[in-house]
C-alpha cells in the first residue's frame, strides 16, 4: 500500500510538471469553457441549465481520451516498463497511479468548472450538488478507462494520437452537448450511446441520475477493466 501511495504521489509530481497534461486537463478545457460559455448563452435560450455540465462533458473527455492515452504509452513503450521489471514492480502500478492522478486532475478542472461558470455566464448549479458529484466521479472513472485501453492497446504515438483524436472528435458531437442528440439522425444517435460523454451528460443533468444513464457507463468501465487487465498480461509476456 505504501508503494502504491508513493507511486502516485511521484505521478502526480509528475503530471503537474508534464506541459501536455497541463493543455489537455486544464488550458484547452477552460479555453473552450470561456468562448463556448459565452456563445452558448448569448445565443442558446436556456444553455445556462445545462453549461455546467456540457462544458465539464468536453473538458473530462478532452483530458481522459487525449491527455492520459500519451502517458501510458510513455511508460508501457519505453525504457520505464523495464524499470518496473527490473525492480519486481508490477505493470499495473504504472496504469493505476496514472488513472488516479489524471482523475483528480480532471476532478479539478470540473471543480473550477463548477465555480466559474455561475460567476461568468450565470450558469445554473445543479440542484443535487452530490448526486452531480457522484455521476461526474462516475463519468470521469469511466471515460479513463477508455483512455487506458487505447493508452495500453496502441504502441505507436503517431496512431495514438490519430486514434484518440477518432473517440474523442465523435463523443462530444453525437454527446448532445453541442445540440440536442433528439436532432441527430438514428444511427449517429446510436453511434453516439457507445461512448462515455452520451451517458455523463444525462447522468449529470438534474433528475438524470438514475439507472438508466449509470449502468452504461458502468459497463463501458467494466469492460475497460478487463480490456486493460488482458493487455497488461500481454505486456508481461513480451516484456
Amino acid at each position: 500500500m505504501s508503494a502504491f501511495l508513493y507511486g502516485a504521489a511521484l505521478q502526480w509530481r509528475l503530471d503537474i510538471r508534464s506541459k501536455s497534461l497541463l493543455i489537455t486537463c486544464y488550458v484547452v478545457p477552460l479555453l473552450f469553457f470561456i468562448v463556448m460559455g459565452g456563445i452558448f448563452t448569448s445565443l442558446t435560450p436556456g444553455a445556462s441549465a445545462t453549461l455546467i455540465q456540457s462544458m465539464t462533458v468536453m473538458g473530462v473527455s478532452m483530458g481522459a481520451l487525449v491527455g492520459l492515452p500519451p502517458s501510458l504509452s510513455e511508460i508501457y513503450g519505453g525504457d520505464i516498463k523495464k524499470v518496473y521489471r527490473a525492480n519486481g514492480v508490477p505493470l499495473s502500478l504504472g496504469l493505476a497511479t496514472t488513472f488516479l492522478s489524471a482523475f483528480v486532475h480532471l476532478l479539478l478542472m470540473s471543480a473550477i468548472l463548477y465555480i466559474a461558470a455561475p460567476l461568468l455566464f450565470g450558469a445554473a448549479r445543479p440542484r443535487d450538488p452530490l448526486l452531480y458529484t457522484l455521476s461526474l466521479a462516475i463519468f470521469i472513472a469511466a471515460s479513463l478507462g477508455v483512455a487506458s485501453v487505447l493508452g495500453l492497446a496502441v504502441k505507436s504515438q503517431a496512431k495514438l494520437t490519430m486514434f484518440s483524436q477518432l473517440v474523442f472528435l465523435p463523443s462530444i458531437m453525437l454527446s448532445g452537448i453541442m445540440f440536442p442528440a433528439e436532432l441527430l439522425p438514428r444511427a449517429f444517435g446510436a453511434a453516439g450511446r457507445l461512448f462515455p460523454a452520451a451517458w455523463g451528460y444525462r447522468a449529470m443533468l438534474d433528475g438524470g441520475f438514475g439507472p438508466g444513464s449509470l449502468w452504461p457507463l458502468g459497463l463501458l468501465l467494466a469492460v475497460s477493466a478487463i480490456l486493460c487487465a488482458l493487455l497488461l498480461k500481454k505486456l508481461e509476456k513480451d516484456a
